[in-house]
């Protein structure tokens, strides 16, 4: 059994938490992810992190839990994952031109430890054609993530330019996050 759960089923967030270790599980909170109304959209990450990691935690107290979240924002507003197909052309058309903030939120919970912290990488996508909006749609490709691309595939033709780290965008600030844990003890520098 190993000492750390990652309480998410992104599949990105897995392949990046095997830069920092191969010595973690998947358990997949179910706690509601609803927002309090009057949370800042920069926060909603952190808090949403925090409630994923804490969910799992109270099954395994002895274990080491981190929980992450990913939201892009843009103009004041949460861009989630899109309901559909309507959803998703909504968002890339509002991403069009335009710079955009990803902010991740990342939460480790080990026993009295905690430590709670957020990313944020800066976005700017080209202008995009209608025709290269539902091309890139057509690959089923925005439908689970956050703002409607994804950087590390087919999505990674939409953007311009970052400024930030880049696997912030894919869901996991990984040089941030093993910082974290040697801090607090629970991996050591090799």
């Amino acid at each position: 059994m190993s000492s750390i759960i990652l309480a998410s089923k992104s599949p990105r967030r897995q392949e990046l938490l095997h830069n920092i270790t191969d010595d973690f599980e998947v358990i997949v909170s179910t706690v509601d992810e609803i927002l309090p109304k009057d949370i800042v959209p920069e926060e909603a990450p952190v808090y949403l992190s925090r409630i994923k990691a804490q969910a799992v935690a109270e099954g395994y107290p002895d274990r080491v839990v981190i929980g992450a979240d990913t939201v892009v924002i843009l103009d004041g507003e949460v861009l989630g994952k899109p309901r559909d197909h309507d959803d998703a052309v909504r968002m890339l058309c509002a991403l069009s031109g335009k710079v955009h903030t990803v902010v991740t939120g990342c939460t480790i919970l080990s026993g009295q430890r905690k430590s709670s912290f957020s990313d944020t990488t800066s976005v700017e996508f080209y202008t995009l054609t209608d025709r290269e909006i539902e091309e890139y749609i057509a690959t089923g490709e925005p439908f689970d993530k956050a703002g409607a691309y994804g950087i590390q595939g087919r999505g990674s033709v939409l953007v311009k330019r970052i400024e930030g780290d880049f696997f912030n965008v894919m869901g996991l600030p990984v040089g941030r996050l093993k910082r974290e844990l040697v801090e607090l003890g629970v991996i050591s520098i090799k």
